[in-house]
């Protein structure tokens, strides 16, 4: 029975026994009492005090000769071993409890799911490219290989080009931060992929593709070991050449050559052209190809095309979608009459018109409470105020690296302009940053903000998972970047210059900023200077 009474919590205190330090309930350690209950009391020969003795010595004398043992063999003493000490102790070392085991010393550390005192298992020696001496041609070239008929009994362990590879992945896994669970992943598609393989064998994405994901193995984390090998062919196709494919679907066949032709000249750039985002090339096939349906029905070639056509097309549009959909199309005309496709461009001296923009309008109150409330997690809160309080847009927050960060000086760093870090903002980026300490500890990725998917690579967040947690919200994220904005010029004055310089903007934009601003502080003092009871407007 303790000597301590119900619920009172005993201090870190050294046993009775053995002295060693620790936190037990009692007088002894859980080893001491064990062996106090197995043997005889009375005085021990090698320290004098009164405790349970086997052979005449204590735990105690017990515990300092299986240390001396194991210094003096350099292994795990056996008993005979220690009692040939017992009589040579003269001194004894203090230890914390629990640092000696039969099976070994407790200061080895326990593996998660493994037994204490099992050793660690080792890195893979270190390995090179095999050396390529005499190797039989293939008859009819190179066979694709199928994979997935390949059965985990039939894979080859001992192959030198799977040794080499398991290197070079505990070397990504080391550099990248890869868990257990994903070095295991990656090991088994290797040995999947690998079995079998000779010098010249090109792998390629389209046979290894379906074998690793109906496995559910990480195939990109395979792609990476194996072009660091200089083994791998990328031939899948990019999503870009589906797209397009989809998009002229549909057009004459003259009308769809000459639309890629512009297509891909957008996309990769030209003699006289440099090349656009993928983003912009999406939106201005996609203002033109109504346009080209159309007249795929009568045309077979975009020389066909008159300009009583094109402005019979574009009295059927209003608003940015004719102004949209004209630059679209003066940009294809333009590219046509360059290359000596057509002898006239149908859409010059059309005018596209100067746009009007609206007023731009601040958010209410209840729209910013429901986006605050929809951010719950560690990442969303700083997102929301990176956008909301800095202006920040969604590409600009996924790019944002650590060192844009100073939190020394509180300065933060978005789009190569330093900000002053605020104390919400701070707050938010602190605990993000534990958050991202404690749930990656491991991590290579130098993102600021980063997930499960990124945390095992070097690449940014997508804008898709940026955005996610607003999405749906009335306040989205660029609204809340276009309110903050606005919230500046109404606080400080509809100045371009004033917000071009705080924000980055370019003139156009920060005129727009400063006429909405002047006509949202205009309507104000309107209504303020109004008489009481009378609305202003029409009667």
């Amino acid at each position: 029975m303790s000597r301590y009474p119900k619920g009172y919590y005993k201090p870190t205190d050294s046993c009775d026994g053995c002295l060693a330090w620790g936190d037990f309930s009692g007088r002894l350690c859980p080893a001491c009492y064990m062996f106090g209950r197995s043997h005889a009391t009375a005085a021990c020969v090698g320290c004098r005090r009164i405790q349970p003795l086997k052979w005449g010595y204590c735990r105690l004398c017990w515990c300092q000769a299986r240390l001396d043992a194991q210094a003096t063999v350099g292994r795990l003493a056996a008993e005979a071993d220690v009692r040939a000490r017992l009589n040579a102790v003269r001194h004894h070392q203090l230890f914390f409890m629990g640092m000696h085991h039969r099976n070994g010393s407790a200061l080895a550390p326990r593996r998660r799911g493994g037994r204490r005192g099992a050793p660690r298992k080792l890195p893979p020696a270190p390995a090179w490219r095999p050396n390529a001496d005499w190797r039989q041609l293939p008859l009819f070239g190179q066979v694709p290989r199928d994979y997935g008929r390949l059965a985990p009994s039939g894979v080859d362990l001992t192959s030198p080009w799977l040794t080499w590879a398991k290197y070079i992945a505990h070397r990504f896994a080391e550099a990248r931060g890869w868990g257990r669970n994903i070095r295991f992943a990656v090991n088994r598609g290797l040995a999947l992929v690998l079995t079998g393989y000779v010098e010249g064998d090109i792998i390629r994405h389209s046979e290894i593709f379906n074998p690793l994901r109906s496995r559910d193995l990480p195939v990109g984390h395979v792609v990476t070991v194996l072009e660091e090998m200089g083994i791998f062919e990328d031939d899948s196709e990019p999503s870009f050449e589906g797209w397009l494919a989809e998009r002229l679907e549909g057009l004459a066949p003259g009308i769809r050559s000459e639309a890629e032709r512009w297509t891909r000249v957008l996309r990769d750039g030209g003699p006289r052209s440099l090349p656009r985002r993928e983003g912009t090339v999406w939106l201005y096939l996609n203002r033109v190809r109504p346009a080209l349906l159309e007249w795929s029905d009568r045309y077979d070639h975009l020389r066909e095309v008159t300009r009583d056509d094109v402005r019979t097309y574009i009295e059927t549009l209003h608003g940015h979608q004719r102004r949209d959909q004209l630059v679209a199309l003066r940009s294809l005309f333009s590219w046509a009459k360059r290359k000596g496709l057509l002898f006239r461009n149908p859409t010059s001296r059309i005018k596209v018109g100067q746009y009007e923009y609206g007023v731009l309008q601040p958010l209410v109150p209840a729209q910013v409470d429901r986006s605050v409330a929809a951010a719950t997690t560690p990442a969303t809160r700083l997102i929301l105020a990176l956008a909301a309080v800095h202006a920040a847009r969604v590409a600009q927050i996924g790019t944002l690296m650590l060192d844009d960060v100073d939190l020394g000086n509180r300065r933060l760093t978005i789009a190569g302009r330093v900000r002053p870090l605020d104390d919400l903002t701070l707050k938010l980026l602190l605990d993000w940053l534990e958050h991202r300490r404690n749930r990656w500890p491991s991590t290579a990725n130098l993102h600021l903000l980063i997930n499960n998917q990124t945390a095992t690579k070097t690449s940014r967040a997508s804008n898709h998972w940026i955005s996610a947690s607003m999405r749906g919200q009335d306040a989205t994220l660029e609204r809340l970047r276009v309110d903050r904005q606005l919230e500046e010029a109404l606080t400080h004055g509809p100045d371009p210059l004033h917000l071009a310089e705080v924000f980055g903007l370019d003139e156009k934009t920060a005129m727009r900023y400063a006429d909405s601003a002047r006509a949202l502080l205009e309507q104000a003092a309107e209504y303020s200077a109004s008489p009481p009871g009378k609305e202003l407007g029409p009667d």
